[in-house]
C-alpha cells in the first residue's frame, strides 16, 4: 500500500511536469504557415515553398472631435481650431507627426502647422490646438481642413510605418453687406391716387443674396400686391424696389416696409423701415353752379375804390397815348405828301415845259398843266377858232388834261385879236 501511494505520487508529478512543458511550448511565439489550396492538403515545414507570415493588427487614428469657436467663421477672422484624435487600433504607435493643412480657405495665424508626439497607446487620445485665420477671399459655406497623421508601429516584431489623412469641414460666412436705403416716397401723395415708395439696395458682400422679398404693412392703403418677390441679388449688384399703393383717406399714413432675404450662409434675415406719409385731399370736381355763385358773390362784394381809381387812370393814360400816336402819324403823313408834291413841281420846272407867258399863272397858284392849257387856248383863238370847243389830250409826259371852253371876246379878258394890218405875225396879244 505504501509502495502504491509513492508510485501514484510520482505519476502525478510526471503528468504535471508534462503539462507544464506543454503550456510553456504553447506560450512561446511561433510562425504561422499559409495553407496551400492546390491539393487541399496541409503543407508541412519540410515542403519547398517558403512560409508566408500573417500580418498582425495595425493601428487606426481618427479625429473624434473638433471645435472652431462658434457656428461659423467670418471671412477674414481669426479662430482656434482644436481637434482630438484617438488610436482606435490594438497596437501602440510611436514617432507620430501631425500636420494641419488649411487649403485655399484657411491659413495658419502664427506658429507652425506640424506637431510631434512620442507615442500613442491603443485606445488613448490626444488633443491639439492650432491658431488659424479664414481668408477674406474664401467662399462662404463649409470649407475643408486636412489633418495628416504619420506614425510607426510594431507588426509581429517588425517595425512598420503608416499614414492617414482626415478632413474636417469648417463653415465660413461672408459678412452680411446687403444694404437697403431709406424709403423715398413720391413728391405728392393724394388720397385715391396710386403712388409709389422706392427703396434702393446694393449687395457689397462677396456672397450672393437669395430670395429677396419686400412687404408693406399697415392700414389706410390698398395694394394689388402685398408682397413683391425680387429674387436673388449677386455680389456687387444694385437695384431698386418700388412698392405701389393707393391711400384710401387723407391725413397721416403710418406703414412699415420689410425686406427679407437669405444671406450667403442661408440664414434668414429681415430689415424693417418705418415710413410716415402725409396724404392730401383729392382736388374737387369743377361745379358750374358753384363757379357762377362764386362769381356773383365776388361781384356783389365789389372792389375797393382805389382799385377803380387806378384802373381809370390806366385807361386815361392809354387813351391819351393812342391819340398822341395817331396825331403824330397823321402829321408825318401830311408832311410826306407835301414833300412829294414839291418834288413833283420841282421836276416839272426843271424840264422846261413851261413858257414865259405861263409864269404869271404859276405865280397865281395854277399848276403847270393849267398854264400850258391857257397858252394852247390863246393860240387857238388867234387862229380864228374862238367859237370851237377844243380838248387837249394828255401829253406823253403824263401832264394833267385841261378842257378849254368857248371864249367870249367881250367878256373874257384873255381874248386874242389881230392887229390893224389884219394879218397875224404869229404872235398873240392878250386883252
Amino acid at each position: 500500500m505504501k509502495h502504491l501511494t509513492t508510485r501514484m505520487l510520482a505519476i502525478i508529478v510526471a503528468l504535471l511536469a508534462s503539462l507544464s512543458m506543454m503550456l510553456a511550448i504553447v506560450s512561446l511565439p511561433h510562425l504561422a504557415y499559409a495553407v496551400g489550396a492546390d491539393d487541399g492538403s496541409a503543407q508541412g515545414a519540410d515542403q519547398s515553398v517558403a512560409p508566408t507570415p500573417v500580418s498582425g493588427p495595425v493601428p487606426n487614428i481618427i479625429v473624434t472631435n473638433f471645435t472652431y469657436g462658434g457656428d461659423s467663421v467670418a471671412a477674414g477672422a481669426k479662430f482656434d481650431l482644436n481637434f482630438t484624435f484617438q488610436n482606435m487600433g490594438q497596437v501602440a504607435v510611436a514617432n507620430m507627426v501631425v500636420t494641419v493643412d488649411g487649403g485655399e480657405s484657411f491659413a495658419i495665424a502664427g506658429g507652425t502647422n506640424t506637431f510631434y508626439f512620442d507615442a500613442l497607446w491603443a485606445g488613448y487620445s490626444l488633443s491639439q490646438t492650432v491658431p488659424m485665420q479664414a481668408l477674406a477671399s474664401a467662399k462662404s459655406g463649409a470649407q475643408p481642413v486636412t489633418v495628416s497623421f504619420r506614425y510607426e508601429y510594431l507588426d509581429s516584431g517588425a517595425r512598420s510605418s503608416n499614414q492617414s489623412d482626415v478632413k474636417i469641414a469648417v463653415p465660413i460666412s461672408q459678412p452680411d453687406r446687403f444694404e437697403v436705403g431709406d424709403p423715398v416716397p413720391s413728391d405728392q401723395i393724394v388720397a385715391g391716387q396710386e403712388t409709389t415708395v422706392t427703396l434702393e439696395y446694393v449687395n457689397k458682400g462677396k456672397g450672393d443674396i437669395a430670395n429677396v422679398e419686400a412687404t408693406m404693412e399697415g392700414e389706410g392703403f390698398d395694394a394689388t400686391m402685398k408682397t413683391q418677390y425680387v429674387g436673388n441679388v449677386a455680389s456687387g449688384a444694385t437695384g431698386s424696389i418700388g412698392y405701389a399703393f393707393t391711400p384710401t383717406a387723407s391725413g397721416e399714413l403710418n406703414a412699415t416696409l420689410k425686406v427679407s432675404y437669405e444671406d450667403s450662409d442661408g440664414q434668414s434675415k429681415t430689415k424693417e423701415f418705418p415710413v410716415k406719409l402725409s396724404v392730401a385731399d383729392a382736388a374737387p370736381m369743377d361745379d358750374p353752379s358753384r363757379v357762377d355763385s362764386d362769381m356773383n358773390q365776388n361781384a356783389s362784394q365789389g372792389l375797393p375804390w382805389w382799385v377803380w381809381a387806378a384802373a381809370a387812370a390806366v385807361a386815361v393814360a392809354v387813351i391819351v397815348g393812342i391819340v398822341l400816336l395817331v396825331r403824330r402819324h397823321r402829321k408825318k403823313k401830311a408832311k410826306s405828301e407835301i414833300d412829294e408834291e414839291w418834288d413833283d413841281w420841282a421836276d416839272g420846272n426843271a424840264d422846261g415845259k413851261l413858257d414865259t407867258q405861263s409864269g404869271g399863272d404859276i405865280a397865281s397858284g395854277k399848276t403847270v398843266g393849267d398854264a400850258a392849257d391857257s397858252t394852247t387856248a390863246n393860240n387857238a383863238t388867234a387862229s380864228g377858232d374862238a367859237t370851237s370847243t377844243s380838248a387837249i389830250s394828255p401829253s406823253t409826259d403824263a401832264t394833267p388834261t385841261t378842257v378849254i371852253e368857248p371864249v367870249n371876246a367881250t367878256a373874257e379878258p384873255n381874248q386874242i385879236v389881230p392887229d390893224d394890218s389884219g394879218q397875224s405875225d404869229g404872235s398873240a396879244q392878250t386883252v
